[in-house]
Formats: structure tokens, C-alpha cells, sequence
């Protein structure tokens, strides 16, 4: 048989084709809806969470100091043996967590590890001074992780003797800020991002649409949430350091710090989701490989078992790297709180993944039908119920008061995500009556909603009714007419979907869904790296528990004095304890110019209260030493703005009186 040449074919412009050459058919042109609808998702996300970042400064500090001793600004008459400062919740501090600088920047502590005095609920830390400190004002510098991994960090003075001038000069960056900061939080913001989209696109193939693990768009979807959660992990563990310490990206590969970080909880944490990916890439290699192909039914439905649980246990796993090292694994009811977390997390990926599944599904594949999103539409039910939930308890447990929801960042921060939720949940309720008409439509007609003409009767317009096989063309002709006819066909499938009012709205709606839910991802992911409304609520209390006790407490007074003759200055120091209304005991030390015990012949002490007319009371200590005395009893009706007047006379004829105003009680 001699094979006989083509017969020309019609081209789309109506002029015959050369004997011999395929017509000039145009394959259909790239989707640029859904690449439009991607970029702006992403622009969206990236305004809010630069939004969002702008106000959020430095990494928060979620364990707060509440208080210490001596106290900031306390001027104490001798130098303490050591410095402790108290928390509102666990820290962790290593060598130099807490340095102690004299007024020429020198070390004044003893430079080891601050000593762990915590004693149930109070968390306190501690560091020797060294002995013979002489006076002035040291600078006391401290700087920890707090249990939930955000590093923090402060300072403060207090003064031996008197205030004087120093020179120590603290970083005026906080810890965890500037670049690494910043893109520290940026690679937080992207590990949620791929993590909801891997376990929520996973979740989507295996229970709505199982067709899908044999379409690109699905299978890239997946894989790119492996790749970015991958990614995030690895810059985080790397930036670790830097972020907790020097805050220079450099030290991000050094190997005696990254050893540091793998002995934290936070690093333990990165390193068990490192690992716990290498088991979800073979999760997804399992998805759409084997399982993809396989054909018998029960095969398949016990394969889909297999895949539910190997694939939930790790998604589980994954979730509690999140919840083992912040705000869930620290504070009240941690046993509680971080499982909560972690079915929270699952219900987030399960809902927010799966919409953007669907989104991507609506957009690049014309197959899915109508059952797939009816049951996408039960799994979102069932994920809102469980985040409902879990995110009463997490608030509860997080916020704690009234005053705390409106008072404080965190609270208001949830009061948006709360609104964003309802406001997401809003635009799924129309979501779902897009879904029902999707359903009737395939019902009434009796065919699937995606369903097209045979692949047989596509043809363009213009084309030749006749199309030729492959028994009658050369191999190499018989591929060109595959790839042709499978154009065609896409452009019927599309050009058909495009046709579908109902889809067409349920992609509307599912586009307005996801554009919410990514502004919802931002301020979720902002939430973590804020303090929780009661840590800030009780820090807030303790602080002024703090101020309160410092004004009933024991006063310290400085007072310089001249009597004008020969070794006639000098210091009078005083101590009133405890410093309130009732009996006190009050004692005196002065000192000459050249800072040595001094002896006066004559030492008179009066307090007056000016504002209640009461006063002078005068007091009469005696000398126990050379240059103090002392004495007991000392009744102070009440509390008030107390003058205390001296009386120094340091010769027959030389004498002078000094006062100060003091609050007691």
C-alpha cells in the first residue's frame, strides 16, 4: 500500500495549508486568572504583614521582669552581696544573662552563671557582687530567652552611697530586632504559610477529591508548601543565633552558636520538624505516585486508610514543634494548652490549605466536580467547629480578663482576628450556596457538572470534519494530531467552564475567601510573636505591686553637708526601715570628705509633716560607732510627704541643718 499525502487542511484563516504541512492551530493560551488571583493574594499578604510588622517593633517580650533587688533607682547605704532579678514566667539565661557594670563599665559581679533562685510560681535569678565595691551607680544588664522562644532584654541603675556619673553605654537596639530580626519574623510568617498549605492541600487530595492526585496544579501545590515550610525551617534554625544574640546575620554560621541553639528547646523544636518533613516528602510520594495510579477500588480505599493515618501523625507531629516550644508550652495548664494547639494548628491548615486547594482546583483544573466541594464544604464545617473550640480556650487561657482583651496588643490583635473570622465565615456562607446550586445543576441535567463532549467531536471552527488516525499518517504526523486534539479538547473543557455561572460565582466567592484568610494568616502569625494579654496584665501588676512596696519601703537618704569651719563637710546618710506609719527604726552614718567614718559632737534629727501640720517630731539617736548612730522606735503617725531635717555640729560654733522631703508609708 502506498501511502497517499495529506490532503490539505483548512487553516484558521480560511486559506488552505501546504500539502503535506499540519495547519498553524494556536494551543490554547495560558490561564492568567488564577496567576492574577495568586499575585494578588500575595500582595495582599505582603501590605498586611508590612502593616502589621511597622507596628510591631522588636520581638515582644513575652516573660516581663517584675521586679528586682536593689530595686531600679534604689540608692542603698552599703553594697548588697548579690542582684536579683524576678520574672513573670520561666526564662532561660546562660553565662552573661545578667551583668552587673560599675561606673567605669567594669564587671562588679563575679561573671558566673546567675544562681536560680525561683521558688514556686516566682522565677528568680541571681549574681554575686564582688566585695569592697566602692560607691556610685551601676548599671545592672540582663538578657534571656523566654520559655516561649522570644528573646528579651532590659536595664537598669541602682547606686551605692550616691548617684554619680558612668559610663557605660548600652546597646540601644533590643535583642531579637533589626534585620535578623525582621527577617526572622519573616521566615515565621512563611513556615505557617507552607505548612498550612502541605497539610491543607494533602488533606484536600486524600478526603475531597481523590482525582486530584493525578493533576499538576494539585501536586505543585503541595510540594511548594513542602519547599517553603523546608525552607523557613532551615533559615530559622540558622538565624537563631543571631536572632537571640548579636543580632549580626554573620553568626549565623557559626558552628559553636548553632551548637548552643540545638540545646534549646526552640532548636530541639526546628530540628524534630526538619526530620518530620523528610517523612512528609515520602508522604507525598506516596500520594502521587502509588496512590495516584492505583486503580482497583479497594486497593485504593485501603491505601487512602494508610495514608489518613501515617499522613495525620505527621501533620500532628509537625504542629507540635509549634506548640512544645511557644506560647502553648509555657503558663498556666501548658499540659492542656498544647494539644489544644496543635488540633487549633490542624483545624487552621485543614480549612484556610483546603480553600486555597479548592481555589487552585476551581481555577486550573476543569474536572473537579460537584461531590469534591460538597465535601470540602463539610470538612470547613467540622474545622470551624473544632477552631471555635480550641480558640475560646487559647483566649481564655491567653487573655484571661476583660481589661486585658481591650487593654492590651494581644487582646486587641485577636479582637481582629475574631472579626476576620466572621467576616471569612460571612463570605463561605455564600460560598455554600454557590455549592448547592453547583449540585442542582448536575443533578437536573443528569450529568456531572464538568462533563464534556468526546473527545471525538471536538473540532474548531473551520476544521475539517474528518480527522485523520494514526493508521494513516507517520509517527511522527500521528503525535502532532495527538497534541492538537488534546489543545482542543482543553479549550472545549475550558471554554465550557468558563460558560458555568455557578462555578463561575463559586470561584468568586472562594477567591474573596482565601483573600481574607491570607490577612487572617498575618494576624494569627503576628499573635505569636506577641505577649499574651495576661502575662502583660500580671506584669503590669507586679510592677505596680513593685512601686508600691518601694514607696512603703525602707527610705535611703543622702544629704551633703558644710558647716563652714575646719573638717566641716561631709555626708549624712539615712536609713528608715520599714518605712511606713507605726514604730521605725532609724539610723544615721556620716562621713567626711574623705569618705571615713566622722564623728560630730552634736546630732539632732526632726520629721515634719508640713501638709497636716504635724511636727517637728523630734528624734534623739544614739552613737553605737564611730560616725553612726541609731535609733528605735521612731512612731510615724501616717503616711505623707515627710520633711526630715538634720542638725550637724561639728565644733562649738560650727553647726548647720539640712533637710529632705521624703514619701513614707
Amino acid at each position: 500500500m502506498t501511502a497517499t499525502a495529506p490532503r490539505p487542511r483548512p487553516s484558521r484563516t480560511g486559506r488552505p495549508s501546504p500539502a503535506g504541512r499540519p495547519s498553524p492551530i494556536r494551543r490554547p493560551s495560558p490561564i492568567r486568572r488564577p496567576f492574577a488571583a495568586v499575585a494578588l493574594l500575595t500582595a495582599l499578604f505582603s501590605l498586611v504583614s508590612g502593616l502589621l510588622l511597622a507596628g510591631a517593633g522588636p520581638a515582644a517580650a513575652h516573660a516581663a521582669l517584675t521586679g528586682s533587688d536593689p530595686q531600679d533607682g534604689a540608692v542603698v547605704a552599703t553594697a548588697p552581696k548579690e542582684v536579683t532579678l524576678t520574672f513573670s514566667e520561666a526564662i532561660a539565661v546562660g553565662d552573661g544573662s545578667i551583668r552587673v557594670l560599675d561606673p567605669s563599665s567594669k564587671r562588679a559581679d563575679t561573671g558566673v552563671e546567675p544562681k536560680d533562685l525561683s521558688d514556686g510560681s516566682t522565677v528568680r535569678y541571681g549574681v554575686e557582687l564582688l566585695p569592697g565595691l566602692p560607691d556610685g551607680t551601676y548599671t545592672v544588664a540582663w538578657q534571656a530567652i523566654s520559655a516561649d522562644s522570644h528573646p528579651i532584654s532590659g536595664a537598669f541603675t541602682f547606686s551605692i552611697g550616691a548617684p554619680s556619673e558612668t559610663t557605660v553605654a548600652l546597646p540601644s537596639e533590643e535583642v531579637g530586632g533589626g534585620a535578623v530580626g525582621t527577617v526572622y519574623g519573616i521566615a515565621r510568617y512563611i513556615a505557617y504559610a507552607g505548612f498550612i498549605l502541605l497539610v491543607g492541600g494533602a488533606a484536600f487530595v486524600l478526603g475531597c477529591w481523590p482525582r486530584g492526585a493525578t493533576a499538576r496544579p494539585m501536586q505543585r501545590l503541595v510540594v511548594r508548601g513542602w519547599i517553603t515550610l523546608t525552607a523557613a525551617t532551615l533559615a530559622m534554625l540558622l538565624l537563631r543565633n543571631p536572632y537571640t544574640g548579636s543580632g549580626k546575620f554573620a553568626d549565623a554560621f557559626d558552628l559553636d552558636g548553632l551548637q548552643a541553639v540545638l540545646d534549646t528547646k526552640p532548636g530541639a523544636a526546628l530540628v524534630s520538624r526538619l526530620l518530620l518533613l523528610g517523612a512528609a516528602a515520602l508522604f507525598i510520594a506516596v500520594l502521587f505516585g502509588t496512590y495516584a495510579r492505583r486503580e482497583d477500588a479497594v486497593e485504593k480505599r485501603d491505601l487512602t486508610f494508610g495514608l489518613a493515618v501515617g499522613g495525620g501523625v505527621v501533620a500532628a507531629g509537625i504542629a507540635a514543634t509549634w506548640a512544645m516550644s511557644e506560647h502553648a508550652s509555657t503558663g498556666i495548664q501548658a499540659g492542656i494548652a498544647m494539644p489544644v494547639d496543635v488540633l487549633h494548628l490542624l483545624a487552621v491548615a485543614a480549612w484556610l490549605g483546603g480553600l486555597v486547594s479548592l481555589l487552585v482546583a476551581l481555577y486550573r483544573t476543569p474536572d473537579i466536580g460537584s461531590e469534591a466541594v460538597r465535601r470540602f464544604s463539610r470538612v470547613a464545617f467540622a474545622s470551624v467547629l473544632v477552631l471555635a473550640a480550641t480558640g475560646i480556650y487559647q483566649s481564655w487561657r491567653q487573655v484571661g480578663s476583660w481589661s486585658a482583651l481591650t487593654g492590651t496588643r494581644y487582646g486587641q490583635l485577636l479582637i481582629v482576628k475574631v472579626a476576620l473570622i466572621a467576616l471569612l465565615l460571612a463570605v463561605a456562607w455564600f460560598s455554600r450556596r454557590w455549592t448547592g446550586r453547583l449540585t442542582d445543576a448536575g443533578t437536573a441535567s443528569g450529568t456531572s457538572v464538568t462533563s464534556v463532549p468526546s473527545e471525538s467531536s471536538v473540532t474548531s471552527e473551520g476544521a475539517a470534519e474528518t480527522v485523520e488516525t494514526a493508521d494513516d499518517v507517520a509517527p511522527e504526523r500521528a503525535a502532532q494530531l495527538a497534541r492538537q486534539r488534546a489543545a482542543l479538547t482543553a479549550t472545549k473543557k475550558k471554554r465550557i467552564r468558563d460558560a458555568d455561572a455557578e462555578r463561575s460565582g463559586l470561584r468568586r466567592s472562594v477567591l474573596a475567601e482565601a483573600a481574607i484568610a491570607v490577612v487572617l494568616l498575618a494576624v494569627t502569625t503576628l499573635l505569636t510573636s506577641t505577649e499574651p494579654g495576661r502575662t502583660e496584665e500580671e506584669a503590669k501588676g507586679a510592677s505596680t505591686a513593685a512601686t508600691a512596696s518601694a514607696a512603703s519601703g525602707p527610705v535611703n537618704l543622702s544629704m551633703p553637708f558644710d558647716t563652714g569651719g575646719r573638717n566641716g563637710k561631709g555626708t549624712v546618710r539615712i536609713d528608715i526601715d520599714p518605712g511606713r506609719s507605726g514604730a521605725n527604726e532609724l539610723h544615721v552614718w556620716i562621713d567626711g570628705s574623705d569618705g571615713k567614718p566622722m564623728d560630730v559632737p552634736e546630732l539632732k534629727v526632726a520629721l515634719t509633716l508640713e501638709a497636716q501640720e504635724i511636727g517637728p517630731l523630734p528624734v534623739a539617736p544614739d552613737r553605737l560607732a564611730e560616725g553612726h548612730w541609731s535609733a528605735s522606735n521612731v512612731q510615724i503617725p501616717m503616711a505623707g510627704e515627710w520633711k526630715v531635717d538634720v542638725t550637724v555640729r561639728t565644733s562649738d560654733i560650727d553647726q548647720v541643718t539640712i533637710d529632705k522631703t521624703v514619701k513614707i508609708g
